[in-house]
């Protein structure tokens, strides 16, 4: 069985300073980096398979790259509520916020409460986490009923003003993402907009203009359409 040491080897290995200065340029700062793309990622995790024990040593590196990769082989049906929490608080990255909740945290049972609980959550990219979310379970959970985005709403709204780069921007995503579901949520997601832009600080007027700009210009042009079990 491949070992914690043989990954730490292969991605020294296969290092890159270019893919550094990258991540960097996107905002992925402070994180000890070797400097891999993601494609390179996904094709090791492809080669080891789902291997959850696996998963927690790598994720116990702090190594950028060997985090990534224990997401990918890690497995959704045997995170606890406390492993979710351990992980959520090592969180230092937009990319592993985002690649955690969209590839493993969204497929737990616990998804619906974390996405609402971590809202309320003081550190930048566990705040995010909560947003981030939402957005990726508007898209993966394609047989969920309105009732469970309708619910995030007012956590969207209430959280708008938080000024940080990372919160706000997932707090658009993840109202964008509703929106793109079906007609009903779009109207819900464009009155929701509506909402955040009269708070009128400046992080809750960008968040509503970027969303109401796409959202308005998918429901003029017909664009969005009813996921199947959704629509209402």
């Amino acid at each position: 069985m491949i070992s914690v040491e043989k990954v730490l080897k292969l991605l020294h290995k296969r290092s890159s300073a270019f893919v550094r200065s990258r991540q960097e340029y996107f905002g992925v700062k402070g994180v000890n980096s070797y400097g891999l793309a993601t494609p390179q990622l996904r094709s090791m995790a492809k080669e080891i398979g789902t291997n959850h024990e696996l998963a927690i040593q790598l994720w116990q590196t702090r190594v950028h790259e060997a985090r990534h990769i224990a997401i990918f082989i890690a497995d959704p049906k045997q995170f606890s509520e406390r492993q979710m929490e351990l992980w959520l608080k090592d969180f230092n990255s937009w990319d592993i916020v985002d690649n955690c909740c969209g590839t493993v945290f969204d497929k737990t049972p616990f998804a619906y409460e974390k996405a609402i609980q971590w809202t309320k959550r003081k550190k930048e990219f566990e705040k995010r986490a909560g947003f981030a979310m939402m957005a990726v379970l508007s898209v993966h959970d394609k047989k969920a009923g309105n009732n469970k985005f309708e619910q995030f709403f007012p956590y969207l709204i209430a959280e708008s003003d938080d000024e940080r780069n990372f919160v706000k921007k997932a707090i658009n995503w993840a109202l964008r993402q509703i929106g793109k579901r079906n007609r009903s949520l779009c109207r819900q997601a464009i009155a929701a907009a509506k909402k955040i832009q009269q708070k009128g600080d400046a992080a809750s007027k960008w968040i509503a203009a970027d969303a109401l700009r796409e959202l308005e210009k998918y429901q003029r042009e017909g664009k969005i359409k009813n996921i199947r079990g959704t629509g209402r």
